[in-house]
């Protein structure tokens, strides 16, 4: 008999899943649930939810190694993964206005001059482009919509009962707001972290937990960092400070026409990045995360929650530099965040309980590689990674132990990349397809 499949969440990892059963003619009905709009519908500012999510929505970076963006082989092995990620790229491409414009940059040297003070990952990335992403929603979206993919939008799921295989919802018109399964990929991104965490705690679920994924979004003029970017566009700098159980990393590079996005989750702002392609975009400046791990605090999802929570100032983030003022969105108005002093900003380090001193540290070594950057340069904080408990799952297929028709992927998973979270989703079809 065929199966209804309901995925919950219209990001990378539902999406390509989706495309999976679609391209191997699946003949059961295939729901997707969002709380954000189509492509058509959904504005540039709308960032969380929404047709491709939020990286696949204003990134546009897809990085190609296992080791980068959450676990994959550890599912599935090396090979496994990489045939995965090789999908994802190629659905990309396919969807893609202009495909021959997706290039592959894979630096294999680490410059010496960095080695002093922090080490430097090396990895391909292939560059989608910024400017593209909206096309490649909306040819995307017409793909699956021809193959008769049902799409709820501006819909949030407010109950999901395993035991029944049901499916309760807020948003539509519905009168009967309920759906039935028969398989579920719960595939939420950053915005349906908490709702994961209520799932796991309900049903009692067994997981493992994570560490607090937290920083700043570091913004300069390029220049100071060109010597770098010539070696590696999507520079990966990072330290460990094992005895601490800390570590940070730069996190999502962005160069030439780089921009500074807010992103409001949970009624609070926080700050990431993207890079347009299209030369009138040309801003000359370069941002990237600065993100820490920092592993053994207890709770450290609700951790985070609450720190945010309390960088926030007139409703919005904080923005602190030595010298420059918030740059300019690519729509040109303000990056939305408050501008804060040295007073402030020492209320910033109290509020991260002693861990700021880490991206102080960080600041000032990068000081040391790239000289002329000094005080030219701004962060706005705070950047996040919510990452909730991760649900243990079957290995084979990515299913609850608990309730094997539950498929869990993307951020619900701690990936933390578009690469991984769409080749989590196609992981999970195949298998689907496989017993189908």
């Amino acid at each position: 008999m065929d199966k209804h499949i309901v995925i919950v969440g219209a990001g990378v990892a539902g999406i390509n899943a989706a495309t999976k059963l679609v391209d191997n003619k699946y003949k059961g009905k295939i729901t997707i649930i969002d709380m954000g709009k189509d492509p058509h519908k959904r504005l540039p500012s709308e960032v969380m939810t929404g047709m491709l999510g939020a990286g696949g929505w204003s990134d546009g970076k897809l990085t190609y190694h296992t080791a980068i963006g959450g676990q994959l082989s550890k599912y599935c092995g090396e090979d496994k993964a990489m045939e995965l990620m090789d999908q994802v790229i190629e659905n990309f491409k396919h969807f893609h206005p202009k495909p021959e414009e997706v290039q592959c940059s894979d630096p294999q040297a680490e410059p010496d001059f960095i080695k002093p003070y922090f080490g430097l990952r090396l990895f391909p990335v292939w560059h989608v482009g910024t400017d593209y992403l909206l096309e490649i929603a909306k040819n995307w979206y017409s793909y699956l919509v021809d193959n008769e993919v049902e799409f709820m939008w501006e819909t949030k799921v407010s109950i999901i009962d395993f035991t029944n295989n049901e499916i309760w919802y807020e948003g539509n018109d519905t009168q009967f707001p309920n759906i039935a399964y028969d398989e579920l990929i719960f595939g939420v991104g950053k915005s349906g972290i908490d709702f994961g965490k209520h799932l796991a705690e309900k049903y009692d679920l067994p997981t493992e937990p994570k560490s607090v994924q937290i920083g700043v979004r570091f913004e300069a003029p390029q220049h100071h960092f060109q010597k770098l970017i010539d070696v590696s566009y999507d520079f990966k700098l990072y330290r460990k400070f094992d005895d601490k159980g800390v570590s940070l990393r730069s996190f999502c590079t962005n160069n030439n026409a780089a921009y500074v996005a807010v992103e409001e989750t949970y009624g609070n702002y926080s700050y990431n990045g993207h890079a347009k392609k299209d030369e009138k975009y040309r801003n000359d400046m370069t941002n990237f995360g600065i993100i820490m791990e920092v592993n053994g605090i207890e709770d450290p999802f609700t951790w985070s929650r609450n720190l945010v929570k309390s960088l926030q100032i007139n409703g919005k983030g904080l923005y602190y530099s030595p010298s420059r003022i918030p740059s300019h969105t690519s729509e040109g108005s303000y990056v939305e965040a408050t501008q804060i002093g040295n007073t402030v900003m020492d209320e910033v380090r109290e509020a991260f309980e002693g861990y700021f001193k880490y991206i102080d540290d960080f600041i000032d070594g990068m000081k040391e590689i790239f000289p002329t950057l000094k005080d030219d340069w701004g962060m706005y904080i705070p950047e996040v990674k919510y990452l909730s408990p991760e649900p243990l799952v079957d290995y084979t297929n990515l299913a609850l132990t608990k309730y094997p028709n539950v498929h869990f992927v993307g951020d619900a998973l701690s990936a933390r990349g578009i690469t991984v979270s769409g080749a989590q989703g196609i992981y999970v079809a195949e298998n689907i397809l496989r017993f189908s």
